[in-house]
């Protein structure tokens, strides 16, 4: 499976967003790139806020995990800082991908962004996964580490939000089953 998107192509997180960037020298790539230095904020300033929103909330996810879950927060001392330099780029063992899951690679949390987004995705490519739905917005597969959680957006993904699927992936890491009972759902 041709894997198309950003970042390193020995990703142990990656989130699955619908679209690519339409603009700039990014748009609609054809192949998993690492991103340079500077692309990040180049992106945001040529596709609009709604890209920087995506790339923010993304690293602030990073700086949510534990250490031993990822430990890419111990590489910089801010989330902003850690967007700036590493994040989506060669080494950082992240992606942002706009082609479905590849669920054969392991050892890698495989984050779709947005339910109808992962809906379409069942239907289409993901037709043996089963979700376990937790509410409206964040489901799982523990077999395959495959979460669904809000879109990548400050008002879909709050920074509560965030907090809660960076404790499902801790709980996912070191089980093969999910206990419901340790789960504090975020208010909807």
């Amino acid at each position: 499976m041709s894997e198309v998107g950003f970042g390193c192509n020995r990703y142990r997180i990656a989130f699955y967003v619908e679209n690519a960037p339409s603009y700039s020298q990014f748009a609609n790539p054809k192949s998993l790139i690492a991103l340079p230095t500077g692309a990040i904020n180049e992106i945001g300033m040529q596709c609009g806020n709604g890209w920087r929103k995506q790339f923010n909330v993304f690293a602030k996810f990073i700086y949510a995990l534990q250490p031993n879950v990822f430990d890419g927060r111990e590489k910089e001392t801010s989330w902003q800082l850690f967007r700036d330099k590493h994040l989506l780029q060669q080494d950082s063992h992240t992606a942002l991908l706009f082609s479905p899951p590849n669920l054969s690679k392991k050892n890698v949390f495989h984050i779709i962004a947005g339910r109808s987004y992962a809906k379409k995705l069942l239907i289409k490519s993901l037709k043996n996964v089963q979700l376990v739905w937790l509410n409206n917005e964040f489901a799982f597969d523990i077999e395959n580490k495959l979460i669904v959680c809000p879109f990548l957006d400050y008002r879909q993904l709050s920074n509560m939000k965030i907090a809660f699927l960076a404790q499902m992936c801790q709980q996912m890491l070191h089980s093969h089953s999910i206990d419901l009972k340790d789960f504090h759902l975020p208010d909807l």
